[in-house]
């Protein structure tokens, strides 16, 4: 592979887990978009869908999915970090264990919750969007971008809320809320996905002409 194509694969998919890593730490925090409350990680957590579509439309399918599949072993091997300094001692100096626990103590049910969601619904993203594209005959990436990753946010949502709140509080407000302020974020990153792709096709043509 030319040196700018591992470049541009290299970054997308490093961007990919870095935000899949920073959605899953930031959703600790609950934040208020309009009338819905979301986790703060759900901003991070659509990067990642724009990631996947990228790669998806310039380098296909195969590529799309090891780099899903990556991302859900840095997603593991981040949970099992966090249990880890979970449960080493504090130093005695160290005064802010309490406050290290509610930020990143997650219970398995979330972890659980996290990784089931994750798998699904990128898999899922990254199948719809490639049979999109084939149908299509690569035409239409607006519709193709949005549609996957509208379904495959819903998925999402639907089984993350699901596994981690079924029986301890209404499931459906919080599906439909989530949902619907990904909906919208998915709509709005549509010309950062044509931007991106754009100007990959040109910075990887331009390296040809040398």
């Amino acid at each position: 592979m030319p040196t700018r194509e591992l470049f541009c694969l290299l970054l997308l998919s490093g961007i990919f887990c870095a935000c899949l890593v920073a959605a899953a730490v930031l959703a600790a925090k609950i934040v208020s978009i309009a009338a819905f409350s979301v986790p703060a990680g759900v901003f991070a957590y659509c990067i990642t869908f724009v990631c996947a579509d990228v790669i998806s439309e310039i380098w296909g399918r195969r590529h799309a999915n090891m780099v899903v599949l990556v991302g859900f072993i840095g997603l593991a091997l981040t949970f099992l970090l966090v249990r880890l300094a979970l449960w080493c001692p504090p130093a005695p100096f160290w005064h802010q264990e309490e406050a290290f626990h509610n930020v990143l103590g997650m219970t398995p049910r979330i972890i659980a919750a996290s990784l089931a969601a994750y798998v699904l619904s990128q898999f899922h993203d990254v199948w719809l969007y490639n049979l999109l594209k084939d149908r299509m005959r690569g035409r239409r990436l607006w519709l193709r971008n949005n549609v996957a990753t509208i379904l495959s946010q819903l998925i999402d949502s639907v089984v993350f809320i699901g596994i981690a709140f079924y029986g301890v509080m209404p499931v459906w407000p919080l599906i439909v809320g989530q949902w619907t302020v990904k909906v919208a974020l998915a709509l709005c990153d549509t010309p950062l996905v044509y931007a991106t792709v754009w100007g990959i096709r040109r910075y990887l043509a331009s390296e040809k002409t040398y």
